[in-house]
Parts: structure tokens; sequence; C-alpha cells
């Protein structure tokens, strides 16, 4: 069974006939296109409207064509800039979070940029956070049976995209800056590379 819509030239397709385990990781959300717009209209208009009015259409456009009808494992940071333009604002001084393997308490802290805004809070990231994505070489659409992890590959599209977001967010970082390590994960608080 398949579902096709044509957007903006481009074609989504979802279907069941995608080969599953080809990759190790979980394939293309469902409903990605949905959620992705869902959540910037919620961020723009309820969430912060202090970034002010974004064409959420063009963003959703510049997320896709970073990754789709592309290799899945030669997506690269660069390949994201426009969606990394499009939903740029400014982070209030002082409000910069940095953390590492402590999610869930960080954005408890947060709140929803009230207390701090870490790379999760912002546009760039409050879009994608949580979600899976990527393309196929050899088809215009999604690939909903699996994505690649890092152990597939380091150019994967969902680790070249936080490469190039945590730079622009440190980048545009002011003030005092925080950071929330969990000290209790086995080999210590920071990643051994």
């Amino acid at each position: 069974m398949a579902a096709t819509v044509m957007e903006s030239n481009i074609l989504l397709v979802q279907t069941d006939n995608y080969p599953v385990g080809q990759w190790n990781g979980k394939g293309t959300t469902p409903n990605l296109q949905s959620i992705v717009l869902g959540r910037c209209h919620d961020y723009t208009e309820i969430v912060n409207p202090s970034v002010g009015k974004k064409n959420c259409s063009e963003i959703w456009e510049a997320f896709l064509k970073a990754f789709v009808s592309k290799d899945p494992c030669s997506i690269l940071p660069a390949d994201y800039e426009l969606y990394i333009n499009l939903t740029f604002h400014d982070i209030p001084s002082s409000k910069s979070l940095f953390w590492e393997n402590n999610k869930l308490l960080v954005h408890r802290y947060s709140d929803k940029t009230k207390r701090f805004m870490p790379l999760g809070d912002t546009l760039t990231g409050w879009l994608v956070d949580t979600l899976n994505w990527c393309g196929l070489a050899s088809n215009p659409g999604l690939d909903y049976g699996s994505c690649p992890t890092t152990t597939d590959c380091e150019n994967n599209p969902q680790e070249s995209f936080w490469r190039i977001a945590s730079v622009n967010y440190a980048r545009h970082s002011s003030g005092d800056v925080q950071i929330m390590l969990n000290g209790s994960t086995p080999g210590g608080a920071f990643p051994v590379p």
C-alpha cells in the first residue's frame, strides 16, 4: 500500500515495500511533514513568539532538500545550511545550556525556553527533536523502513544535522554559558570519542 503526495516538486512516497533492516536505525517517523509543520507553528505562535514570523513551509522544504533523493550515508552538515539559516533566531544572552547524557532532565529544567534555551528548545532543534528521517538515493521519497546510525556511517542525515545545529548554536551563544553533565553514566561525564 502506498500514499503519494506532490509537495513543491518533491514527491513523498510512503510504502510498506521498503527493505526493513537495511540500516541499524529506525525508519523515518511517520507523518514527518505534518509533525515538523505543526511544531513550527506551535513554536512561533505559542512556545516562543519572540522569534518572529517564520515561513514554516519554506523551512520544511529546506529541511527535506538536505537529505531526500541522496545516499543517506553521504549527507554533510553543509546540506542543512539553508534550514539552519531559515530557523535562526537569537539565543538570549546567558540562556545557553549545553548538556551530555541527560536530555530529559535538561529539557525539564529549561522549561520550554523560560529558564534556559538548550539547542532542542531553539526553533532549529525543536522542529526535529526525537524524530527520525532519511531518504533513498534511488527514490525521491523518504525511507520508512530504516535509517543509518553512526555505526552504519558517520555522514548520515541525523548525525550531520545535529553536528551543524550544535556548531551554529555554540557560535551564537553569549554571556554566561551553562553546562549540565551526567556524572553517573558509565565511563564518566564526558563521552570518549
